[in-house]
């Protein structure tokens, strides 16, 4: 069995925050029996969803990542294809290609946000095509909640005929050019894990403003099932709604995104002026026609310091960080795969921690965490 590490008096790196009203909704759910994939919470959130993202068609799943392997189905990823992929990334983004047995080609970040950089899309979308394989997708990651540049993306995949699908998974909340951020390509993807800005337990949702899209998703996340008196299958689907549990959950949740956002935005702005005198830490700032969520506060450690050792020096104060994610051009997993490369994400990952950015930290807890940093740093 898993034990977790619930020490008394820990700094965790981001945990769930409720609102207050979720017991509400689940409350009625409980009275009214509807306890399974189906009952009034779940059309309800998704429409929450439109509302806060102006998307026009939002269907809630089990997860972020079967949001991401509904999407790649519908968009008409078949085994053979190759998908583009931010290679900065966690594992759920890349993970999905698989399971369409599409092949993942990853793309590094641009230094600016850590995202994609269009530059090497274009690069790799060319090189694909010299080799008879034009990209079925690209699969553009929104990382940390900080927005990529989409209207450079937006260029190239359009001069290609490429569809785009943007994982927001952590990037609710957050615009690029006053837009929420996974409402440029075709579809766009939230989480609502444990550890996001808002929860559902677990969850996600795909938006999408193409109709039939959403309503092909929704019926292969609901095991296929054709329209008879009988289970009739056609072709493969999955087990992949929302509970009407959890959705009564991410409705209260999303009553509070707005507040969550300012505060995690604020606890980055603590964490900066806080620890400005620690020369060579960098931090990333906002660049022009983004508005980042700030997810989670990430640093750039001075010279000679190595993440790892700083990870367990906090540790021992009873502080949860985390490294910044191993590039998946890295991973064992990923070994054979085509990789468009400048340094970036391998650079990042040597020098990045991710630092306690629950929105429910006091400031005696951000206290706590500048003050174990500057002794291990000054």
């Amino acid at each position: 069995m898993t034990q977790l590490n619930y020490r008394p008096g820990r700094i965790f790196l981001s945990v769930p925050h409720m609102g207050g009203h979720e017991r509400n909704y689940v409350q009625k759910a409980l009275e009214d029996n509807w306890v399974t994939t189906v009952g009034p919470n779940i059309p309800g959130f998704e429409h929450d969803i439109c509302q806060h993202t102006n998307a026009q068609h939002a269907v809630a799943v089990s997860s972020g990542t079967a949001a991401l392997h509904l999407g790649l189905r519908v968009l008409g990823v078949k085994p053979g294809d190759e998908v583009i992929c931010s290679t900065f990334t966690f594992v759920a983004s890349a993970n999905p290609i698989l399971y369409v047995d599409a092949t993942p080609v990853f793309v590094d970040s641009e230094p600016e946000t850590w995202n994609m950089s269009p530059e090497l899309l274009d690069q790799a979308i060319n090189a694909g095509i010299a080799r008879g394989k034009k990209p079925a997708c690209i699969l553009v990651v929104h990382i940390y909640g900080m927005p990529a540049k989409m209207k450079e993306i937006m260029e190239v995949a359009n001069r290609y005929e490429i569809p785009v699908m943007e994982d927001a998974a952590e990037a609710l909340g957050s615009r690029y050019s006053g837009h929420q951020v996974g409402t440029f390509g075709r579809i766009g993807v939230f989480s609502f894990n444990g550890n996001k800005i808002i929860t559902t337990s677990g969850g996600g949702a795909l938006i999408t403003a193409d109709e039939a899209l959403a309503k092909q998703a929704v019926f292969l996340a609901n095991q296929a099932k054709e329209p008879a008196p009988y289970y009739l299958h056609s072709q493969m689907g999955y087990n992949y709604m929302l509970s009407n549990i959890n959705a009564g959950i991410g409705r209260g949740q999303l009553e509070v995104l707005e507040k969550r956002v300012k505060q995690r935005r604020e606890i980055y702005s603590y964490y900066k002026e806080q620890l400005s005198e620690v020369e060579g830490l960098e931090f990333v700032p906002e660049p022009k026609f983004c508005f980042t969520n700030r997810w989670l506060t990430t640093i750039l450690l001075p010279e000679g310091f190595k993440p790892e050792q700083v990870r367990q020096e906090l540790e021992h104060d009873n502080i949860e960080t985390r490294l910044l994610l191993k590039p998946m051009h890295q991973q064992p997993l990923f070994a054979d795969c085509a990789y468009f490369s400048n340094g970036t994400s391998d650079q990042l990952f040597e020098r990045g921690l991710c630092l306690p950015s629950s929105s429910s930290l006091t400031e005696e807890d951000l206290d706590k965490v500048v003050k174990a940093l500057k002794q291990i740093l000054l």
